[in-house]
């Protein structure tokens, strides 16, 4: 086992940041932690960064030779400021950087899609994480799981149509393998979980795990967007109500191998993740 490489880690209290970084200092390799408090990790050096300060960067990428990347949160044109950071970090050694994207954006669409499209001409070993929906979107303070506590519901745009719903926990046992694999990826993976679920389906599996019941009830785009519009800028929201239709058009209906053939695991399921977190939660 070597321990010759630094990874900087951005976002690292973050949902899949904070498992990479605890994936990396299990495996022996260093980590460097960077948000925008420099909070303590565990194992790891704390730095802080911020998308949005310059100033912020040079410490960020002092002594590292590889990055794993979460784009700026809420972002609808993340590349105003990530490309400019991405040039200085190729620029002062980093030879290898994880993007983390969406199954949603292809290389060169909206949003991250920019930056996707830029990465391999930037860094000769390179990846681009693309995981479907988070199973994570289910927990925490984020508006499904406010929504689940507070009525009882899950409130989408994408009718009948199924999602590759994937654990945080395995995108990022990829990502390690990914920063940390002596061959370079060089390649873009669509991320699943073993199944694919409709949101009428992911209620009847949380009511059943919980006891508390739980339904879908499908919204309009308009709908949704302005329900999100809430939280996030109109044109982001707008992006993600977009997403939501097009997962009613099937889009994400589709599984992938990929989390097992690089792991050697597969994925965990649904069930297993709500019965995880209704255990931690308790």
């Amino acid at each position: 086992m070597t321990t010759s490489h630094t990874t900087l880690v951005i976002g690292a209290t973050g949902t899949t940041g904070r498992r990479v970084t605890a994936g990396l200092i299990s495996k022996g390799h260093r980590a460097k932690a960077a948000g925008r408090t420099a909070t303590p990790v565990a194992g790891a050096e704390a730095v802080r960064f911020d998308w949005n300060e310059p100033a912020t960067w040079d410490e960020a990428l002092d002594g590292v030779d590889r990055a794993y990347l979460v784009p700026p949160i809420g972002s609808s044109d993340p590349a105003t400021v990530m490309l400019p950071f991405l040039r200085r970090a190729r620029a002062a050694g980093v030879q290898r950087s994880v993007l983390l994207s969406s199954s949603a954006i292809p290389a060169g669409g909206p949003a991250v899609g920019q930056v996707h499209g830029e990465l391999p001409g930037l860094f000769e070993e390179w990846a681009v994480l693309r995981p479907s929906w988070f199973m994570q979107n289910f927990t925490g303070r984020t508006l499904h799981a406010r929504s689940i506590r507070e009525d009882g519901v899950i409130r989408t745009a994408s009718g009948d149509g199924r999602v590759g719903f994937i654990d945080a926990e395995d995108i990022a046992a990829v990502a390690v393998h990914a920063l940390t694999d002596d061959q370079a990826p060089n390649t873009d993976p669509i991320l699943t979980g073993p199944q694919a679920l409709s949101y009428d389906d992911v209620a009847t599996v949380i009511t059943e795990v919980t006891g508390r019941p739980v339904v879908h009830r499908h919204l309009t785009f308009e709908q949704l967007r302005d329900r999100w519009a809430t939280e996030v800028p109109l044109e982001f929201a707008t992006m993600l109500a977009g997403m939501d239709r097009a997962i009613a058009g099937g889009a994400e209906d589709r599984t992938s191998d990929t989390v097992e053939r690089l792991t050697g695991r597969s994925p965990g399921t649904f069930r297993a993740f709500v019965e995880r977190e209704v255990s931690c939660s308790s």
